[in-house]
C-alpha cells in the first residue's frame, strides 16, 4: 500500500474501528454504499476530510482566533439540505442533519461544501470552468448575504421560503407543502382497536416491556430539556418501536421511534419522534478546545444545542436525554421534509441559481449562532467577525474556495478508488 492508502485506512479505522467491532454487518452495508461513487465516499468519510484540514490541506487563510471558534455544521455537503416546518409554521429550505455540528473554523464548512460541488459537477460531466462558476456563485451569495446581515441593510434576502425562492427550490418547497401528517401516519402506523400503533416493517421491530420501560424513562427526562412547556396530552406514549439500519452515518446504532398522542386525542394529530444515539462528531477530534468540549453534557446534548444554535426556529420537539448512560438526540419525524434531488438538476443555469440560494442559507446559518442567540458558547457577532477577517477581499476569498474545490475534489476521487481497493481486497479490518 502507498502512503495515502495507509492514511485513508488509519483515519477510517480510528473513526469507525470500535463501531465495526460492535456491528460488522452494518458497516459492510455502510462501506458498500460508500464504495458506489466518489460522492457517496465523501459523504461517509468526514473524518478523512478533517484529518486533511489539519494535515496536508491545512490553511489559515481568512481565519483568526474568533472565526476559528464559531458554530459550524460539520458535514456541510450538497445533499445535507432540505425542507422543514419551523416553529413559526413556515416551510423553510435550509441546512439539515446536524449530527456532526460543533464549534470550529467557519471556512471548514465552506470548503466541505465547495468540494462536494466539485464532485457533483464532475459526476455530471461539467467542465472545470462550469464547476468554478458554481462554487463562485455559492461563495459570492454567501458573502453578499453575510455582509447584508452584518451591516443591517437591505442586501440580505432572508430565509429560503415559498416567498423568497424560485425555480427548483421553490418546487421542492411546494412538494413539501403537499405533504400531510395523516399521509405519513398512514404509512408508518396501523389502526388497531380504534387507536394507532406502529406498523412493523423492514428495519422496524416491536420492543419488549423492559425496553419500553427504559425508553419511557428516557422520554420523561427528555421532556425536561424542551425549551417551552407543552400540552401534557401531547406526551402520552402510544407505542415504541426499534429502528435499525437508519442512514449511512448511523451504521450499527439502535434508534427508537415513539408514537405520541399529539395535541389532541384525534388520530390525525399523532406525532412520531425518533430517539437515537448521538456520536462524537468527526470535527471534534481536530478541535482542541477544552471550553467547547466541557460545554456539553454528552453527545445528545451537543447535537441538540448545536442545532438550536444553527437553526432559527428549530423543531419544537428537539431535545436530548440519556439511555443506558449514553447521550441521545430526540426530535420529530417531520411529515414536511423534502430533499433536493440532484439527479433531476443538470442545466448550468438551474445549478447556478441553486448555488446562490444555498450560499444564502449557509450565511444565515452561520449568523444565527452568536451573541444574539440563547447560547453563550460563541459570545460575539459571527457575521461581523467573518466579514472583518475577509476584509473586503471577496475575489481572493472566492478564489480560495474555487481552488480548494478542484484540488480536494480530485483528491476525494483518488481516495474513493483507494478505499474501494482496500475494501475489495479485504484490507479494512473487521468487515
Amino acid at each position: 500500500m502507498g502512503t495515502r492508502s495507509h492514511h485513508v485506512l488509519d483515519v477510517l479505522m480510528a473513526e469507525f474501528g470500535e463501531s465495526i467491532r460492535r456491528d460488522p454487518a452494518a458497516f459492510r452495508r455502510k462501506f458498500r454504499k460508500m464504495a458506489a461513487t466518489p460522492f457517496a465516499f465523501y459523504r461517509g468519510s468526514a473524518s478523512l476530510f478533517y484529518a486533511d484540514m489539519t494535515g496536508e490541506f491545512a490553511d489559515d487563510a481568512y481565519l483568526d482566533e474568533a472565526t476559528s471558534r464559531v458554530w459550524i455544521h460539520g458535514d456541510l455537503h450538497a445533499e445535507n439540505f432540505g425542507t422543514y416546518m419551523n416553529a413559526s409554521g413556515v416551510l423553510v429550505f435550509n441546512v439539515n442533519d446536524f449530527d456532526e455540528a460543533y464549534v470550529g473554523p467557519y471556512v471548514w464548512d465552506l470548503k466541505r461544501f465547495a468540494a462536494s460541488v466539485a464532485l457533483i459537477g464532475y459526476a455530471k460531466a461539467l467542465s472545470d470552468e462550469a464547476i468554478s462558476a458554481l462554487v463562485s456563485g455559492f461563495g459570492g451569495a454567501y458573502l453578499t448575504e453575510l455582509s447584508g446581515i452584518a451591516h443591517g441593510g437591505d442586501d440580505a434576502i432572508g430565509s429560503l421560503t415559498l416567498d423568497t425562492t424560485s425555480g427548483v427550490l421553490h418546487r421542492v418547497l411546494q412538494t413539501a407543502r403537499l405533504s400531510t401528517r395523516v399521509a405519513m401516519l398512514d404509512v408508518e402506523t396501523v389502526i388497531d382497536d380504534y387507536d394507532r400503533r406502529f406498523a412493523i416493517m423492514d428495519g422496524r421491530e416491536a420492543v419488549d416491556e423492559g425496553t419500553r420501560a427504559v425508553v419511557t424513562a428516557a422520554f420523561e427526562d427528555y421532556l425536561t430539556t424542551l425549551p417551552t412547556p407543552s400540552n401534557p396530552v401531547e406526551h402520552v406514549i402510544k407505542d415504541v418501536a426499534l429502528r435499525k439500519g437508519v442512514g449511512i452515518g448511523s451504521a450499527g446504532l439502535p434508534s427508537y421511534n415513539l408514537l405520541l398522542e399529539g395535541r389532541s386525542q384525534a388520530l390525525e394529530n399523532d406525532v412520531i419522534l425518533y430517539m437515537k444515539q448521538a456520536q462524537v462528531p468527526a470535527v471534534a477530534r481536530h478541535v482542541s478546545d477544552e471550553k467547547v468540549r466541557d460545554y456539553f453534557l454528552h453527545q445528545g446534548h451537543r447535537t441538540a444545542e448545536s442545532q438550536r444554535a444553527l437553526q432559527a426556529y428549530a423543531d419544537p420537539w428537539l431535545g436530548y436525554t440519556t439511555l443506558d448512560g449514553v447521550g441521545q438526540l430526540v426530535a420529530e419525524v417531520s411529515p414536511y421534509s423534502a430533499d433536493l434531488d440532484w439527479d433531476d438538476v443538470n442545466e448550468p443555469a438551474e445549478l447556478h441559481s441553486i448555488m446562490q440560494d444555498l450560499g444564502r442559507a449557509v450565511a444565515r446559518m452561520h449568523s444565527v449562532a452568536d451573541d444574539e442567540s440563547s447560547h453563550d458558547l460563541v459570545d460575539f457577532s459571527t457575521e461581523e467577525a467573518i466579514v472583518a477577517v475577509i476584509g473586503g477581499d471577496s475575489a481572493g476569498f472566492i478564489g480560495m474556495l474555487v481552488d480548494f474545490a478542484h484540488r480536494y475534489g480530485a483528491q476525494a476521487r483518488k481516495d474513493h478508488q483507494l478505499f474501494v481497493d482496500l475494501f475489495r481486497n479485504g484490507r479494512l479490518p473487521g468487515v
